[in-house]
């Protein structure tokens, strides 16, 4: 069957609201149509955004999701014709991103045509649940709804040990596999990455000599953005730093505007670049290579893909002891981790601004031991799929018999 593979890849987010499930739909949508049959991305109506992805994308209706910007709310049955184009599509299997509206459609499409449901957990659901509920309560509702949906799907894979921790601890009790992200962004060669870097400093408007602390993802306090602002902020502070710094976050969220009053509030008003949404890969890999470490202390992602595409440009990741981002790293090896704490996590990033080499030698294991392409990635979920896809087919056989 491998080359007449059709699979449709559902998410709740898509470009050009950009995140890491979102790239991971986009990279299983891509290889897949290019290497093993055709492959569909199932997502949301953006108004004013076209595609130009070299896959077909289907687009359902959406609205404005009030309490989470940018993000949108699918409303499907809006739609006739993508009903109708997922009614006669004859996939052979579905992989859903998400338990809500996205995981839903995929949910019915695999009953209608009686295919396998393959589903991956990405997120920490609870904490979003504790930020809008409020309720213990409505929470654990809400979390039991969620852990019933992915018991009722064929296969539940996650991207990291750390991301399974959290699903069993949920109430989850059924197998879970293993399927890690990957990186879209190739590591470039000495001259590329030189001219990505010159570029990156005209993006950022930065001096050469400025030390570069770049966060690449949803501007959002769940992302412990506030952590970076504020050491940064106790950084500044010090007059022995051996050159300037600087921070860079590109995204966008909810929290992009109090994020730049803290960071005028701490002194970095002047020494912090707000970039936006960045969609083109090309200008985020310029953005990348301007980087001297990749600050991404988050205690809510479970499986950052950022931290890949920072290591394709021999950015070393600098993250939360203990976070679900710190379980691929070797601290000083392949990256470093920094305690939940501005003092304290200014301290090991002065360090690290008095130790180029130790960041340079960093970057280069990062590159070899985070980095990880999609095409090997998805090469694997292929074969999976056919796995998964025999199973399902046996099952039936032997229902038929009984």
């Amino acid at each position: 069957m491998v080359g007449d593979l059709t699979v449709g890849q559902f998410n709740d987010s898509y470009k050009p609201i950009m995140d890491g499930v979102g790239v991971c739909v986009e990279n299983y949508t891509r290889w897949l149509d290019e290497k093993y049959g055709t492959a569909y991305a199932i997502v949301p109506h953006v108004p004013r955004y076209r595609d130009n992805d070299p896959f077909s994308v289907v687009r359902y209706p959406s609205l404005p999701l009030l309490i989470m910007p940018p993000y949108r709310l699918g409303i499907p049955w809006a739609s006739p014709p993508v009903g109708a184009l997922l009614t006669r599509t004859r996939f052979n299997l579905v992989h859903s991103h998400s338990p809500f509206v996205a995981g839903r459609m995929a949910e019915r499409t695999a009953l209608r045509h009686a295919i396998p449901h393959v589903t991956t957990f990405h997120t920490k659901y609870r904490e979003d649940a504790h930020r809008y509920l409020r309720s213990n309560r409505l929470v654990e509702i809400f979390i039991n709804r969620v852990v019933r949906f992915y018991e009722s799907c064929d296969a539940v894979w996650t991207p990291s040990e750390a991301t399974r921790a959290t699903l069993l601890d949920y109430g989850f009790r059924g197998e879970i596999t293993i399927a890690p992200n990957g990186s879209d962004l190739e590591r470039p060669t000495p001259d590329e990455y030189a001219k990505y870097r010159e570029r990156g400093g005209r993006i950022t408007k930065l001096p050469e000599d400025a030390f570069v602390c770049l966060f690449v993802g949803q501007h959002r306090w769940e992302k412990n953005v506030e952590l970076i602002i504020r050491t940064i902020g106790r950084l500044n502070e010090d007059d022995r730093l051996s050159s300037p710094i600087a921070l860079v976050f590109a995204g966008e969220g909810y929290a992009s505007d109090m994020m730049r009053r803290l960071a005028r509030r701490v002194g970095i008003g002047d020494k912090t670049r707000f970039l936006g949404r960045i969609v083109g890969r090309e200008r985020l890999k310029a953005v990348y290579a301007r980087a001297e470490v990749f600050f991404f202390p988050s205690i809510y992602d479970n499986a950052p893909l950022v931290m890949r595409e920072a290591a394709a440009f021999h950015v070393p990741a600098v993250v939360a002891e203990g976070s679900s981002a710190a379980e691929i790293i070797t601290d000083g090896k392949n990256g470093f981790t920094v305690p939940n704490n501005p003092e304290a996590a200014a301290q090991v990033l002065r360090r690290l601004m008095d130790d180029r080499d130790l960041i340079a030698r960093a970057g280069a294991d990062a590159a070899e031991t985070v980095y990880r392409g999609w095409e090997q990635i998805v090469d694997w979920a292929a074969g999976e799929y056919l796995k998964i896809i025999e199973t399902k087919k046996r099952r039936m056989r032997r229902r038929r018999n009984t």
